[in-house]
């Protein structure tokens, strides 16, 4: 259609494409593929030192137009010159980045490099067994703990009181956040976007006079962001070790793994995702392997 690239003109390739409609077929297929290679650039170079390269690229180029447009006819010269030359030296300086990318195009698939390969509900699930085993963790230790999910209800006010985080869930992290007597033991840790967006964060607290007397802080932290917003609240003991969970103002004390697992999943997936009659992977593996635990006693026990 063209004979090179210098003589594209875009007013006459819409005007072919107006003389032979069949041809927008094409059309869409090139702007999709236009579209995931930059899309997918984008996303490798700010993995990377190329990132801090595009940026200073982009300011060259700006300086260069406006060079031109003010008729600074030496400035203009040396950037011109420069860039005629930059690109070989940046394919040069580059080159491992480069071939690292090209090979992620080869072996990845079109949903992994657009970061889709995990639905979201599935993903929140997965969040959720990571919490819960984080949480049956310190409950055996008696490691307080106090960790909020922020649902409809943005709490970004109570966000910014804290440390910013910006992580990904892991029971590792949630156990290390709330090792006693480190800097971000003392508060909340926030969850929000499917990350550990926060921790170390203060809490509105409940000052009902129907409270227990016997709740902690952290209990009346907990009923306080519940009341106040849409949030869930999990909240683990420093005396007893026990797990409660906090809702629309509510304190369900003494909650196990499972009804913790069900109650968090009915109001972080379900709520939000509808129903969904499959049961996950993880929580299959999680069955077998606590079968095979109750298995291993029965032996042991005969």
């Amino acid at each position: 259609m063209f004979e090179n690239l210098s003589g594209f003109n875009f007013a006459n390739y819409i005007s072919e494409l107006q003389s032979h409609p069949w041809q927008i077929v094409t059309f869409i297929l090139d702007i999709t593929i236009v579209v995931f290679l930059l899309i997918y650039f984008i996303k490798v170079a700010k993995k990377s030192r190329v990132w801090q390269l595009i940026k200073g690229i982009v300011l060259l180029v700006i300086i260069t137009v406006l060079s031109n447009l003010l008729d600074l006819k030496i400035l203009y010269f040396i950037l011109t010159s420069f860039m005629n030359y930059g690109v070989i030296a940046l394919l040069i300086i580059f080159q491992p980045e480069l071939r690292r990318a090209i090979e992620q195009l080869g072996s990845s698939t079109f949903s992994k490099l657009f970061g889709i390969d995990k639905s979201l509900r599935d993903k929140t699930k997965e969040d959720i067994y990571k919490v819960v085993i984080a949480v049956e963790e310190m409950a055996k230790s008696k490691t307080g703990a106090l960790i909020v999910f922020e649902r409809d209800i943005k709490i970004q006010d109570i966000i910014e009181t804290g440390i910013k985080i910006d992580a990904e869930i892991s029971p590792q992290v949630l156990v290390n956040i709330f090792v006693p007597k480190t800097p971000l033991h003392d508060g909340a840790a926030i969850i929000s976007n499917n990350k550990i967006t926060a921790a170390a964060c203060i809490l509105p607290l409940a000052d009902d006079k129907d409270i227990a007397k016997e709740l902690g802080t952290r209990h009346r932290a907990a009923i306080g962001i519940s009341k106040e917003s849409d949030s869930i609240a999990v909240v683990v003991s420093e005396e007893t070790g026990k797990v409660s969970i906090a809702k629309d103002g509510t304190l369900i004390a003494d909650v196990k793994e499972d009804a913790l697992k069900r109650i968090l999943i009915k109001n972080l997936v379900t709520a939000r995702f509808g129903s969904d009659k499959k049961v996950s992977k993880i929580n299959k593996m999680k069955e077998n392997w606590n079968n095979r635990k109750t298995k291993n006693k029965k032996i042991e026990s005969k």
